[in-house]
């Protein structure tokens, strides 16, 4: 389970995005602080971005991690100005696509968990996970 501040520098603060005028954070920028997280995940794993891409760039031509699927679950409001941490765990990996669990966070309190499935592609189809990136994500170790 890694924790991602998707500033990267501190917590993300929910001036990020517009609330609704109610001073409640709009549903659609969860979806914003959630794609910061899971693009902050390999970061925070250790990971050297570029030079991961430099890598798999060379066994195929370009590639992409997109979203199939994602189911979200709002269980508490934030509020202007909470501060907010988004968790990201993967939870299975089946060849060409994982499955993420998130959460985004005020203090310890977990206002929305999601799932998401992510399917890699290249040459524009899906294609299996490469060996590096499977390595870096412990995607190996998931049943």
């Amino acid at each position: 389970m890694a924790l991602q501040r998707p500033n990267e520098i501190k917590a993300l603060c929910c001036d990020f995005g517009k609330p609704e005028f109610s001073g409640i954070v709009y549903h659609a920028n969860y979806l914003r602080y959630m794609e910061r997280g899971r693009t902050n995940h390999l970061r925070l794993m250790g990971a050297e971005q570029q030079a991961l891409f430099d890598q798999v760039e060379t066994e195929g031509a370009g590639f992409a991690f997109v979203v199939r699927s994602m189911r979200l679950d709002f269980l508490k409001p934030a509020r202007m100005d909470d501060v907010l941490d988004v968790v990201t765990w993967p939870v299975a990996v089946k060849g060409a696509s994982i499955m993420l669990a998130q959460e985004v966070r005020r203090a310890e309190e977990v206002l929305v968990k999601a799932e998401v499935r992510v399917a890699f592609i290249s040459g524009g189809r899906a294609q299996p996970i490469p060996k590096s990136i499977r390595t870096l994500m412990r995607a190996d170790l998931i049943s």
